[in-house]
């Protein structure tokens, strides 16, 4: 594929997971509370339902990572927007406590085989090596996903009802995402023989590094991805009452957080044009550190300084995303890079899970102090990655 018409490829994907997180991830934020009213049940019982949904998708990760390692991301992205239309669609017909958890299990085996890991995965069995560019393009497209769902879904949830929205957005997985997933171009096809594929049976572009980097690689990763989605998540739940305990309004919370979205973004342009030119390790070690520098920022100048925490924060996180998909690609290669990511991120979405819980129990306890918590969680990824050498990498 030539680098100038790359750019179909990461618009179709980057639409496509645009959809496919505003309609999960970003739901239960609008939905929650009309849903269990509706239901007639505690709000905490849909976060448990999205818990479980989580989960589910750190399960299901390295089968949907093996198979478009096997058939491509094509066949494996088209179906999983049926599951996200099913779910979606059986969500809106919820009854009570079953079918609603029913629904989210459907939801999260889409997620764990629909969301960013399984569209880096497609992009790598395609281009390679050569990713990384397009991986960047990908999550540039995909994090507006809270300012499009976000406002959407309270539109959808304000006209039609909260059952209409969810019918809704299963509708635009069928009329949008599926074409959009269809498109992606075919990947070759790997021999179907009963010896193990061996290194010359792949493309060029798709061959691992002659020298596997060393075997506690995998394991830094797999911590660093974990220990920073689980500040980002913590922060998404709970950064405005955060503000609100170091004595910001309820106005100025909103505002301030408002500034994380585009953040993330301008981390990614960073990434993508500067950072672009250094090794992918560089940018991951520097964006780590931006949440403990916000921390520290906040917790002595006072909440003068909130909007300089969320633009640190943001654009940290923002690189990081990046991060998952490039770091285990110039570390392993690309052969069976589907499954080696899923493995990989499977502690990341477990973390994702119990972060806003374990999170809000820390602030409880502490207040605001409880930013040097997530600030140290930040540090021990800072230390890990420096651990991690650039010249182990392919």
């Amino acid at each position: 594929m030539q680098p100038q018409r790359d750019w179909p490829l990461v618009l179709a994907l980057g639409t496509a997971q645009t959809l496919a997180w505003g309609s999960t991830y970003y739901l239960p934020a609008l939905l929650a509370k009309p849903m269990a009213a509706g239901l007639g049940l505690p709000e905490t019982t849909i976060w448990a339902a999205f818990t479980l949904a989580l989960l589910a998708s750190a399960a299901l990760g390295p089968f949907a990572g093996r198979a478009i390692d096997r058939l491509g991301g094509r066949p494996v992205l088209m179906g999983t927007s049926l599951l996200f239309a099913a779910g979606l669609a059986a969500l809106s017909q919820a009854q009570g406590m079953v079918s609603l958890m029913l629904a989210w299990l459907v939801l999260g085996v889409a997620m764990g085989s629909g969301l960013y890991e399984a569209a880096f995965a497609a992009l790598v069995r395609l281009k390679g090596t050569e990713a990384r560019a397009s991986i960047t393009g990908i999550t540039l497209i995909a994090g507006f996903a809270s300012t499009v769902g976000w406002p959407l879904s309270g539109w959808l949830e304000a006209e039609l009802g909260w059952r209409g929205a969810c019918l809704t957005w299963a509708a635009l997985h069928l009329l949008l995402g599926l074409p959009l997933n269809a498109s992606i171009p075919r990947a070759a096809a790997l021999p179907s023989s009963p010896r193990p594929v061996q290194p010359e049976d792949m493309p060029v572009a798709a061959q691992a590094p002659l020298a596997p980097p060393p075997r506690h690689t995998a394991w830094l990763l797999s911590y660093v991805f974990a220990a920073t989605w689980f500040i980002s998540t913590a922060m998404a739940a709970h950064l405005p009452q955060l503000l609100v305990a170091s004595g910001a309004t309820l106005a100025a919370a909103v505002a301030i957080g408002a500034l994380v979205g585009p953040a993330q973004v301008a981390g990614r342009l960073l990434e993508f044009g500067l950072l672009r030119r250094f090794h992918p390790l560089l940018s991951a070690r520097i964006a780590a550190m931006l949440h403990p520098l916000g921390v520290l920022c906040w917790l002595v100048m006072g909440p003068t300084v909130g909007a300089l925490f969320a633009v640190l924060h943001g654009a940290g996180n923002g690189i990081l995303t990046i991060a998952k998909g490039t770091l285990p690609l110039v570390f392993f290669g690309p052969q069976g890079y589907g499954q080696r990511q899923g493995i990989i991120m499977a502690p990341s979405r477990v973390a994702q899970a119990f972060a806003p819980l374990l999170f809000g129990l820390c602030i409880e306890r502490f207040g605001s102090g409880a930013l040097w918590i997530s600030a140290a969680i930040g540090l021990t990824a800072v230390a890990a990655l420096f651990w991690l050498r650039a010249h182990d990498s392919n």
